[in-house]
């Protein structure tokens, strides 16, 4: 992800790539973030630009979804 003046990411980050992303039991809010401890609808990223203005800073790739080096 590309990063503007300061380091911060320089769009918001998909948050259903994110290490730190949850859903929820809840039907009414059920798009979570562990970092900043968010539950709503929309994606956690979309409520973190609207309170701040500013793009999520926690994103971090999950484990999960890294690739494999291919010929392994």
């Amino acid at each position: 992800m590309e990063a503007a003046e300061g380091g911060a990411p320089a769009r918001a980050p998909n948050c259903l790539k994110c290490e730190f992303f949850a859903v929820t039991w809840d039907p009414d809010f059920p798009r979570s973030c562990r970092v900043f401890a968010i539950k709503s609808r929309d994606m956690p990223s979309t409520v973190v630009f609207e309170s701040t203005g500013r793009h999520c800073p926690a994103f971090r790739e999950s484990p999960r979804l890294k690739k494999a080096p291919k010929g392994s």
